[in-house]
């Protein structure tokens, strides 16, 4: 069994605050070792559960934030940026299953440091009328090579948001959202616990959740956060203006969506 382990920050119990996911703090230091940890417990209750082999995939920000020599030995792992599909590179139809460690509710939601892949950038994020956090869009990018997301961790916006989209998945809710900014949280060893306790029965062999699949995508719209940036984004020769804000892309795969949403968060860059 290949497990694909996605592992994000903000979600990650003790974690509450922009600073904690910026490296060059001390708050920084102390959040990515957490967040390690927590990565820590997939991998155990993935080996626990019989998987064979295991590879993580650090998913934020500068995407170089897992402690290397504080990780189990048993996985792989992914770091460092630009990489192919980001947050889910090195997915392949070969894997089994995906855990989203340490995730986090979609832009514009209501949850701790809610956000889609650029908090500059995007307000929200729809593929067909459908809005997606970033566990959505990229279960659905898995749901095209037929791997389903089994195991999702984060505060409860987040468990409540992709419930929908992952039916059968298991959710580990490690803090509760008060504000953008503020939760309460259970212990750290208590969310590594309960990591490792739901990935081992995420795994089960009675389990067989289906991939999250979004038929015949036929368009992705993004709601940008300022009109400069709708600016910049509609010199973008297939870009289809719809109004100050909102820009869309025709699709046929999941795949191209996410493309077009990375392409975009890279150009934002000009205007910060």
């Amino acid at each position: 069994m290949k497990v694909y382990i996605c592992v994000d920050i903000e979600g990650v119990a003790g974690v509450v605050n922009p600073q904690q996911g910026m490296p060059g703090n001390p708050e920084y230091e102390r959040a990515r070792r957490l967040m390690t940890e927590e990565a820590n417990a997939a991998i155990e209750g993935a080996l626990a559960a019989g998987a064979e082999t295991v590879v993580v995939n650090d998913a934020h920000g500068p995407m170089t934030n897992l402690v290397p020599e504080m990780l189990r030995p048993e996985a792989s792992f992914i770091i460092g940026r630009p990489k192919p599909f980001n947050m889910f590179s090195g997915l392949t139809p070969k894997f089994d299953a995906v855990f989203c460690v340490g995730h986090h509710a979609s832009a514009s939601g209501f949850g701790v440091l809610a956000h889609t892949t650029n908090g500059f950038a995007f307000r929200t994020v729809s593929i067909d009328g459908q809005r997606l956090g970033e566990p959505g869009i990229y279960g659905a990018y898995a749901g095209e090579m037929g791997v389903p997301v089994v195991l999702v961790t984060g505060d409860d916006r987040c468990a409540a948001e992709n419930r929908p989209f992952f039916p059968d998945a298991g959710f580990v809710v490690v803090k509760t959202a008060l504000a953008n900014r503020a939760a309460q949280a259970i212990s750290v060893q208590a969310a590594r616990d309960a990591i490792r306790a739901g990935a081992e029965a995420a795994l089960g062999a009675e389990k067989r959740q289906a991939p999250f699949v979004i038929e015949r995508p036929r368009m992705v719209e993004f709601t940008l956060t300022h009109p400069s940036l709708a600016d910049l984004v509609e010199a973008l020769p297939p870009a289809e203006r719809t109004d100050a804000v909102t820009v869309r892309f025709a699709i046929s795969t999941v795949a191209e969506a996410i493309g077009w949403m990375n392409a975009i968060s890279a150009m934002s860059a000009v205007l910060r």
